[in-house]
């Protein structure tokens, strides 16, 4: 491995140790692979299993959560060998009672077919502004950097040293979910 992908895993390490932690049930969890590691196929469980373990919760909690909550939750492996596990949920008393318009910004965000191709991108291992900005259809190099800043003011990306980009493990999970949400019914 050389200096700069030692510095780069480092500094990536440092902002994983850094991450607020806790809020609304919200946790993240990255897992690196040993070289080669690859497990069984294992096929999805049948029914609402995630769903009712929430609801189990729910009941568990108490008047607090009468009514109900929403969960989302995934394991995902990616291309880069990277792995996330991650869960987050909300009662929905709290949702509805939140302010939602300090959330258009991160909407917004995806709301631009350069930034999504940025965001798949970077989880498929292209991570350095110059990889980025090579890519053909992205525009300029300035409207590329305009993007990146606008994923990265969102949380979206994190920019770590010597140009390179990373989706913030907290937000993987999120992404797919959200890409998941335009594709079913």
């Amino acid at each position: 491995m050389g200096l700069e992908e030692r510095v780069t895993d480092l500094e990536r390490r440092l902002a994983e140790l850094e991450r607020p932690e806790g809020g609304g049930g919200e946790g993240g969890e990255r897992e690196r692979p040993e070289q080669g590691e690859t497990g069984p196929e294992r096929p999805v469980r049948e029914g609402f299993w995630a769903l009712e373990g929430f609801k189990e919760q729910l009941a568990q909690a108490g008047s607090g959560a009468r009514e109900g909550g929403v969960l989302f939750t995934g394991a995902v492996g990616l291309p880069t060998g990277e792995r996330y596990e991650w869960q987050y949920g909300e009662l929905t008393d709290r949702l509805i009672q939140a302010d939602w318009s300090d959330r258009a910004d991160a909407f917004a965000a995806l709301g631009h077919p350069v930034r999504l191709r940025l965001l798949r991108e970077i989880l498929t291992g292209r991570r350095t502004a110059a990889e980025l900005t090579d890519l053909d259809g992205l525009g300029t190099t300035g409207q590329t950097y305009h993007h990146l800043r606008q994923l990265t003011a969102a949380g979206w990306l994190h920019s770590t040293a010597r140009g390179r980009y990373e989706v913030p493990p907290t937000r993987v999970v999120p992404l797919l979910v959200a890409l998941t949400l335009t594709t079913t019914p």
